[in-house]
C-alpha cells in the first residue's frame, strides 16, 4: 500500500478538511512524495556494460518524510555513529513534553523543539559534571521524535549517552558505576524548571495549568549499537513504513503498530483524510536538524574522541565510505552505467 496513492485518492478532501492547519512544510512534503520515483523528479539514463539494454530510471524525491527515500543516508549516519562507539555501558534517556504543552509546541515548532534540545542536553551535562554523579563532561546523541507508536502527536527527545566522561581537571576518563546513570525523578525536576523558564524567556505564554511531575525515562540499554539502530529507523524516513499500511477500503485506511506497553500488534483505522493528517502532522519545519551530537561525540571534538578511544583500547578502523547500491541489468544481470540525466518535468519556479 503506497502512501503516494493514498495521497492521490484523498488529497482533495484532506485539503478541504485541514486547510486551516496545513503549513507550507506539509504541502512541500505532499508534493515531494507524489513526485517520488516518477519523471517529475527527473530520470537517469542507464546503459548495460555487457549488452545493449538501456533504461530510464526515475529519481527519488529525497524528502525525509517520504517512506521510500533516504535509506542510504540512514545507513551512512549509522556508520558514522558506530565508528564513535565505546566499550562502555550505554543509556537511553527520554525527555517527554507533557500533554498540556503540545498545543504550544505545535504552534511554535521550531522554537519549542530547539528549547527541548537545549534544556534536555544542558540538564544531562550538568548532572554529569556534578561530582556526586560522575564529575565529568559527557557525550551524547539526541534525536527528536514527534510521534507515539500509534502516530499521535507526542513530542519527545531520545538521548543516547555513553556511560562515562572526561574529567578536564585530571584529564582522565571516568566511567559510570554499573547499570545506573542518573536519577530520573531528579532529571525530570530540573528539566521541567529549565524548560518552563526558557519558554517564558522566549516570550511564549504558558497554559494555565501544568503538571507538577513530568516524565523522564533513563534506561540502561547495554551496548550502544541497538539504541542507534532503533533511532535510525525514524531518522531520515517517514514516521510509518508502507508495509504497516494494510488496508484501504470504503474510505478508511488501516495500519498496524506495536503497543509500547505489551509488545502486541495493534490495528488503527481512520478515514483516509484523517490518516493523511496523522502522518503529515509530523513533518518537521524546513531545515530543522532532528539529530544532534554533543560533548566528545560532536564533530568538532574528533581529536578528543580519538584520545578516549585510545585510552579505552578501541580498535580504530577507517572504513571506506558506503557506496550507493549498483544498478543491475534486468536482462543479463551485469552492472549498468549512468550515461546521463533527464531534467525533472516539474519545476518549483
Amino acid at each position: 500500500m503506497q502512501l503516494a496513492s493514498l495521497i492521490q485518492q484523498y488529497l482533495t478532501v484532506f485539503k478541504t478538511k485541514y486547510a486551516a492547519r496545513l503549513l507550507p512544510s506539509h504541502l512541500r512534503a505532499i508534493g515531494a512524495i507524489l513526485r517520488c520515483r516518477t519523471p517529475d523528479s527527473g530520470e537517469m539514463l542507464l546503459a548495460c556494460t555487457d549488452c545493449d539494454e538501456q533504461l530510464q530510471h526515475p529519481h527519488s524525491c529525497g524528502h525525509r518524510s517520504c517512506p521510500l527515500c533516504q535509506n542510504h543516508e540512514t545507513s551512512q549516519w549509522l556508520d558514522r555513529q558506530q565508528a564513535k562507539l565505546l566499550p562502555v555501558e550505554y543509556f537511553m534517556v527520554t525527555f517527554t513534553l507533557p500533554f498540556e504543552l503540545r498545543a504550544l509546541a505545535w504552534r511554535h515548532q521550531t522554537t519549542l523543539y530547539n528549547l527541548l534540545f537545549t534544556t534536555a542536553v544542558s540538564t544531562l551535562k550538568d548532572f554529569g559534571l556534578n561530582p556526586k554523579h560522575l564529575g565529568a563532561d559527557i557525550g551524547m546523541t539526541a534525536v527528536l521524535h514527534t510521534h507515539s507508536r500509534c502516530l499521535d502527536y507526542h513530542p519527545h527527545l531520545h538521548v543516547v549517552v555513553p556511560g562515562g566522561g572526561v574529567n578536564k581537571t585530571t584529564r582522565q576518563w571516568k566511567k559510570t558505576r554499573g547499570k545506573f546513570l542518573f536519577n530520573k525523578t531528579a532529571l525530570a525536576k530540573v528539566f521541567r524548571a529549565r524548560l518552563l523558564t526558557a519558554i517564558k524567556a522566549a516570550g511564549l505564554a504558558l497554559p494555565g495549568k501544568l503538571p507538577d511531575k513530568w516524565v523522564v525515562h533513563c534506561k540502561h540499554v547495554g551496548k550502544g549499537a541497538p539504541a542507534l539502530k532503533y533511532l535510525s529507523r525514524y531518522l531520515y524516513r517517514g514516521v510509518i513504513s508502507e508495509k504497516n499500511i494494510i488496508a484501504n477500503q470504503n474510505g478508511n485506511v488501516t495500519f498496524t503498530y506495536t503497543d509500547s506497553n505489551t509488545g502486541q500488534t495493534r490495528y488503527r483505522t481512520l478515514k483516509g483524510e484523517d490518516f493523511l493528517w496523522l502522518v503529515l502532522q509530523h513533518v518537521l519545519p524546513k531545515g530543522f536538524r532532528r539529530v544532534r551530537d554533543y560533548g566528545f561525540l560532536h564533530g568538532n571534538a574528533r581529536k578528543l574522541l580519538v584520545l578516549i578511544q585510545l585510552t579505552l583500547k578501541v580498535m580504530i578502523t577507517v572504513k571506506p565510505a558506503r557506496s550507493r547500491p549498483a544498478f543491475i541489468c534486468p536482462r543479463c544481470k551485469s552492472l549498468m552505467r549512468i550515461m546521463g540525466f533527464i531534467r525533472p518535468a516539474w519545476s518549483p519556479g
